[in-house]
């Protein structure tokens, strides 16, 4: 039976430029609304919040709940992995920080063209299937953000693994980079548990273009527009469905969703279909904010960030100033931080990006957009 997860990758923050400022008060209600509507499955990573989501998860659950009233997934960062040597030790500080002597769900982190120097060179499938002998994990899996062929060649080769964490949406279902529909079906081939992920796509299905809400609106007006996204994924006869949040307002609107996501029918699916080229139309970057390439960056620009602007601004499809222009001048003015154009070319973010974005190119249309005297940018 399909169940909604509470995804802890994006948490409310008390300071915007600093995202190890978590704003635990708020965590703490939003946990506990999840916990009273009858959930109890968390997602977190060494890598979230920039190191600090783990010890979030114990703080605002681990501290305040027994241990049989939750439920812990968390991945083996594999982007920071070049030697066996380091598996020990990051594992007893993942368990450390997490407050927890053993892993429900325990998964290599993005299993990928971007991740193989770790995958390849170091035997993580046999460090993390003893763990799981020893008690230290529950059950082994992947997040991989892989086409199909590539995940069926890692589920034939490794047939230890019981789940894969995957990306999958209304736009993505038949997207011929993300493959979500036939990674979807190599894991029901080889008898695999499916988690889900980014089902909103980073935001993108629930902010759609004004075109797009009008034929859902049309259809039905009492439908909110993320109803249709979350209906789409609850109906996939997965085991769990991770929505992340950062407010209790969007906790709220996600569990109610999801007890009222009854199954699409054919004219509603025809209606997504159109809707996702109507998207498709109007993304200019293809960007859900996982923040993978932030922390690659060597010139401390928060891609992520810059790219949200950058789309919320095109979509208005005006060539004048904006409140995006104003706030990236904003942000432009914080100490320490890069802006579009400082960026070097070095492509370390390009490694890192699941959905594969040509980021420095990107990047400068970005400076081309905001920092041109048609939006009165100085540095």
């Amino acid at each position: 039976m399909t169940k909604i997860g509470m995804g802890m990758m994006r948490l409310p923050l008390l300071d915007q430029n600093d995202q190890t400022s978590i704003d635990y008060e708020m965590v703490n209600e939003m946990v506990d609304a999840y916990m009273d509507a009858g959930f109890n499955h968390f997602d977190t990573a060494f890598v979230y919040h920039e190191g600090v989501g783990e010890p979030a998860f114990k703080k605002c659950v681990v501290d305040r709940y027994p241990r049989d009233a939750y439920k812990i997934a968390t991945k083996l960062p594999l982007f920071v992995i070049t030697e066996e040597s380091q598996l020990e030790p990051l594992f007893a500080k993942q368990l450390e920080d997490c407050g927890v002597d053993y892993f429900d769900y325990y998964m290599l982190h993005n299993v990928s063209g971007f991740t193989e120097n770790a995958w390849k060179n170091v035997d993580l499938y046999s460090f993390i299937e003893r763990k799981k002998q020893e008690g230290k994990i529950r059950h082994i899996g992947l997040s991989t953000h892989g086409n199909s062929e590539f995940l069926e060649e890692i589920l034939f080769e490794h047939p230890e693994l019981e789940f894969v964490l995957l990306q999958i949406n209304y736009l993505d279902w038949e997207d011929e980079n993300i493959e979500s529909r036939k990674c979807l079906e190599v894991a029901r081939k080889y008898g695999k548990q499916v988690m889900i992920m980014e089902p909103y796509k980073g935001g993108f299905l629930a902010d759609v273009p004004e075109d797009a809400e009008k034929l859902m609106k049309d259809y039905n007006p009492d439908r909110s527009i993320v109803s249709w996204a979350m209906r789409f994924v609850a109906n996939l006869d997965v085991c769990v469905v991770l929505t992340g949040a950062s407010t209790l307002e969007q906790v709220e609107n996600n569990i109610e969703e999801f007890k009222n996501a009854d199954p699409l029918n054919d004219e509603e699916m025809e209606i997504l279909e159109s809707v996702s080229q109507i998207i498709n139309d109007n993304i200019t970057v293809d960007c859900t904010k996982c923040r993978y390439c932030v922390d690659s960056c060597t010139e401390e620009i928060d891609i992520a960030r810059l790219f949200d602007l950058y789309n919320k601004h095109k979509l208005l499809d005006i060539d004048q100033w904006t409140p995006h222009g104003n706030a990236y001048l904003n942000y432009s003015k914080l100490d320490g931080v890069g802006i579009a154009s400082d960026c070097i070319e070095c492509e370390a973010c390009l490694e890192e990006c699941p959905q594969k974005i040509n980021i420095p190119e990107v990047l400068k249309d970005v400076a081309k957009t905001f920092e041109t005297e048609i939006y009165g940018f100085t540095e």
